[in-house]
Order: structure tokens, then sequence, then C-alpha cells
């Protein structure tokens, strides 16, 4: 591979001197190339800014109207999102299992499933539609959560199970403080460890690791215990990482039977991806690739308390846990309402207030933008997909996005 320098060097020999006239010329191109392009883009996503979805074998669809939306201002609103300038990707909206707003957008994209998301800087954007796998990347671990709640159904596993009893061979690293770690404080980011993820940049993180770790329960583990088990929210995707462990410890299947034979099949969804380590392990906690319409059956499993066409996936107490608040953050960027927001199961809740009400949504989010929003309240789900990854503006943005659609509905 060639180096930078010599790369630099290359290109400087074959640059020709242009004048101040050519230069101010080229740039005046340059721009009216991006102004026209933009605009294109603009036209483009406008086409599908207010058309009533397409009706499949999963998905009714109805008019927004029907469905308690003032028609007029959902559309406006899914027109100012195309006319943004926003990486927005796509937006779906659903209500008492009818699908009343779709739409697709042309933007930036980094997947998990090429490199890591690693993304060479001058890629051309990508056009999306309703075919298209997504990066889920954190609404993985809300989707280990159901897969656990299943487990947990069964009675393969207790919530407050000691984690490490599982691990007899990890025997030295069930000490001091350790020990009184449950499978309850993982699933609430409660596990008192030193863990350091949300406030390290991405290359010194305690989650990178992950990505080449052989023994990721003990790499969680092997770490000093900060606060007590249950009392503060540390965010960590080496806990969700060791929930899949033990879930297929305990199972027998690998993740990806597990989640294809008891969620994603009964779901009818058929196409997706779980993108893997270095060592060949599915990244539990950021790796799923889904289609903007499964991710939206997830959120009506939510609403439906587990139920999907009349089949019990998981059950409406492990729903009704998951999505109510067990701990409180000290994060708002993802609040509608500006205030912190607060976890249950490997889900985010907040609330929200509508006509002199405090409701309360629960969402799965993912880096970059990806939201499966539920309001059980209102029968409601909505899914955003984008591709900001790592900036956390777009966490802002997409709630803003929900907050300004929720304000559409008049009953």
């Amino acid at each position: 591979m060639m180096s930078p320098k010599k790369f630099k060097e290359k290109n400087v020999e074959r640059i020709p001197v242009l004048s101040s006239i050519d230069m101010k010329v080229l740039l005046g191109l340059f721009f009216c190339f991006l102004l026209v392009n933009t605009d294109l883009l603009r036209a483009e996503s406008d086409r599908f800014a207010c058309k009533i979805p397409v009706s499949d074998s999963d998905w009714k669809t109805d008019s927004p109207a029907s469905q308690g939306f003032h028609e007029g201002k959902l559309c406006l609103r899914l027109k100012e999102i195309s006319e943004s300038g926003e990486n927005i990707h796509s937006v779906l909206v659903e209500r008492s299992g009818k699908l009343v707003a779709e739409m697709y957008l042309k933007g930036r994209d980094r997947s998990m499933a090429r490199n890591y998301g690693f993304r060479w800087p001058f890629s051309s954007a990508v056009p999306f539609d309703a075919t298209q796998l997504h990066d889920q990347r954190s609404v993985s671990k809300s989707v280990v959560s159901l897969l656990l709640g299943i487990a947990i159904d069964k009675g393969k596993l207790k919530l407050d199970d000691p984690f490490l009893d599982s691990y007899p061979d990890l025997k030295g690293l069930s000490s001091q403080g350790r020990e009184k770690i449950r499978i309850r404080h993982l699933l609430t980011m409660s596990a008192g460890l030193n863990w350091q993820e949300m406030r390290n940049g991405p290359l010194t993180s305690d989650e990178l690791p992950l990505l080449w770790k052989k023994d990721l329960v003990s790499y969680y583990f092997d770490r000093e215990l900060e606060t007590v088990p249950g009392e503060k929210f540390n965010y960590s995707g080496g806990a969700t990482s060791a929930l899949a462990d033990i879930l297929t410890k305990i199972d027998g299947r690998n993740l990806l039977q597990i989640a294809q034979e008891d969620f994603f099949s009964p779901l009818g969804i058929y196409e997706w991806e779980w993108a893997e380590t270095f060592r060949g392990i599915p990244m539990a906690y950021a790796g799923l690739r889904l289609k903007p319409r499964d991710m939206l059956k997830i959120g009506r499993l939510i609403n439906q308390n587990g139920i999907w066409k009349g089949k019990s996936l998981v059950s409406a107490s492990w729903v009704e846990d998951s999505i109510r608040p067990h701990v409180t953050t000290d994060i708002n960027l993802m609040s509608v309402n500006g205030e912190v927001v607060e976890y249950g199961y490997q889900w985010w809740t907040g609330a929200f207030d509508r006509q002199g009400q405090k409701l309360r949504w629960s969402a799965a989010i993912g880096n970059g933008g990806q939201r499966i929003f539920v309001v059980p309240e209102l029968d409601l789900t909505c899914v955003i997909t984008a591709g900001d990854y790592g900036d956390p503006d777009i966490q802002k943005t997409v709630s803003k996005i929900f907050a300004n659609l929720l304000d559409t509905l008049e009953k």
C-alpha cells in the first residue's frame, strides 16, 4: 500500500498550476454542481414525501386521516425532512397496525457489512428504498433483549441469576463484588463495572476491542467494580455481548439460529444480516441489519405486548418490563422534551407532553440515527434510519423529527 507521504507527493507532481481566474471559474462550477445536485436530490425526494404506502402481505395501509393524523401537517413534516439536507434515509409511521407514511431518501452511509463501518470520505450517496437492509447499530441491543426475554419466558434463565454462576471457568472473576452482578444488571446497563464507552472517543473506547477479543465475557468482567450493581447507568456494548454469550451458552444454539428460529421467522422477517467480529462472533451490540418495514414489525410487536398475528412471541410481562424505566441516565440527546431519558431492558424510554397529558415513549436506538419509537398509549410506531454515525447532533435531529410527527396527530 502506498504511504500517505508518497501519495501526496505523487499527486502534487500531477497537479497543474492554475491562474487565479481559472481557480475562480473552477470553484464557481464546483458550487454550481453542488447546488444542482442538491436540488435534484430534493426534487427526487419530494416525489416520495406524501404518497400513501403500498400494502403487502404484512402491512395494510391507510390514509393518515383515518388513523387520527392531520394529513396536510403530516405531509408537510415529511416534505420538510426531505428538503432539510439532513442525512435521513427513511421515515415510516404506523398506527394500530396500519402503515400511514413511508418515505425513503438518498444519503451517505457507512454499513457495518463493509469494513466495519469505515468509509472512504468521498463515497457517493446511496439511494435507499424499502428493499434494502440498513444498519441497526445499537438497535441490535434491543433485539438481544427480546431474545433473552423469550429464553426467560421458557425458564432457561432467571433475571436474578448471578451472571458468573454460569461460568465456573471464570471463578477467579467472581469476587470483589462481581459475584453480585445479576442478569438484570446487564440488561439495565447498571452492572457497576469500570467500562469506558460513551466517555471516550471511538479509538479509545472499551467497546472497540470487542471486535477482536475471543472471550467477551472475560473481557467485560475483568475490571474493577466502580459502583454497587443496579445503582448507576453506564452504557456498555460489553454488557450486551455478555448477555448474548450466556443466552447461547444455556440454549445450545448460536445467536443467529436463536434469532432466526425464535424471533425473525415468526415475525415474517426472512432477509436480515448480523455482522460478525474478527473472531466470527455475531456483534450482539451493533451488527444487525434489517429493512425498515421489518423494524416497524418489532415496534408493532411491542405495542401489542409481544403478540404478532395472534401468536405470542414474547410475554406481555417481559415487554412491559423492557420498556419501563429501571434506571435514570444523565443523557438527554435522545430526549423528545429536553429531559434526561431513562433505561429499561436494553430499551430507552422518556416522556412527552400531548394535549395536557404526559405520555411515555420507548425506543430501540442506534448510532447514526436509527430508531424504533413506540408509544403504546397511542398504539403508534415510528421508524427512522439515518447515516450520521458518531455524530451526536443526529440524535437531536431524529428526536425532533419524531416530536414533530407526533404533533400532527389530532386524536
